[in-house]
């Protein structure tokens, strides 16, 4: 997966434009940037708020560049971290050229009349900034389709929505379409990455993230949200493999037990799912390296925040 930067040279005929992926948490988002990249390029679990930083995945479509910006969920922030969140979430709205609104259908079905109160505040932000953008009502493929036309109304009531379309990131229906739609609203001009480019996303953090996952999959409860992953070294080996340390931080010392485990089973089990999951990314063996440590503090240090793109504010 290449991470250099640089551009396409202009040529006739090419497309390239920013499109923000924004929603409320665990409505898809992440799911749909996979999708549209044609791999797995952005972590994904059941657990809301999975991801924190703005992820960048990069697909092509004929002679048409996109780079999708995968926003964390817009939801009321609590802490520094959500907050810094939200942030990232509304500048990667504004810094885009056309922005994309993930609604989970099934979850705004269940809740007939309304709308839930994550997408709500998104709805009243972009009135505030005047701006439009298009809908996606994802995971159809859970939702009858009287409750779905219902759902399609309300949100269509608020004027705020270009275009509407019904998707599910799971199973493709309905992502090529959408896709077209954000083709045709391109400008033309030369591509921003090399055509083999999938994201902007340094491998040592790609890394950590694959890791993050792995804990947020198979450590219950509120134990995911107290944890992060950073990558600590990343050495080239000349068998040509890698090894990379990975630190575990959580805040109390208490939960440095959870994530090892009876015997170190947790942390081995954590370490083998992230350690092939890397192999199929980097199409290279991977010595994967994790060590636990408790860090009260990990989620107000400014360098962390740096590490996964977010502005930290004192």
């Amino acid at each position: 997966m290449s991470e250099a930067g640089g551009s396409r040279p202009a040529a006739a005929g090419t497309k390239c434009g920013f499109i923000a992926l924004a929603g409320a948490p665990n409505a898809g988002k992440s799911t749909l940037l996979n999708r549209f990249v044609g791999t797995k390029i952005a972590i994904v679990t059941p657990k809301v708020q999975t991801t924190r930083a703005r992820m960048s995945g990069i697909a092509i479509r004929g002679d048409a560049q996109l780079i999708f910006t995968d926003t964390p969920g817009i939801f009321t922030p609590r802490r520094r971290l959500d907050r810094a969140m939200v942030k990232a979430a509304w500048a990667g709205i504004a810094d885009s050229d056309r922005a994309v609104v993930v609604v989970d259908a099934d979850r705004a079905a269940k809740a007939p009349g309304k709308m839930d109160p994550d997408t709500v505040e998104i709805v009243a932000g972009l009135r505030k900034v005047g701006r439009q953008a298009v809908l996606a009502l994802n995971k159809i493929d859970l939702v009858k389709p009287q409750a779905l036309l219902e759902v399609t109304r309300i949100h269509d009531e608020t004027g705020v929505f270009e275009r509407i379309f019904l998707i599910s990131a799971a199973t493709g229906d309905g992502v090529e379409d959408l896709m077209a739609c954000l083709i045709e609203g391109l400008r033309p001009g030369p591509w921003h990455y090399p055509e083999d480019q999938l994201t902007d996303v340094p491998m040592r953090v790609m890394a950590a993230e694959v890791t993050r996952e792995q804990a947020f999959l198979q450590l219950h409860q509120e134990l995911p949200y107290s944890l992060t992953v950073e990558t600590e070294s990343w050495q080239e080996r000349k068998d040509g493999g890698v090894r990379i340390d990975q630190v575990i931080l959580v805040q109390r010392e208490s939960q440095k037990g959870m994530v090892v485990g009876k015997g170190g089973a947790r942390i081995k089990s954590i370490g083998a799912a992230a350690r092939a999951e890397l192999e199929s990314l980097l199409d290279r063996k991977v010595h994967l390296f994790l060590h636990v440590k408790a860090r009260a503090d990990w989620m107000d240090r400014p360098e962390h925040f740096r590490e996964i793109g977010l502005e930290f504010e004192r």
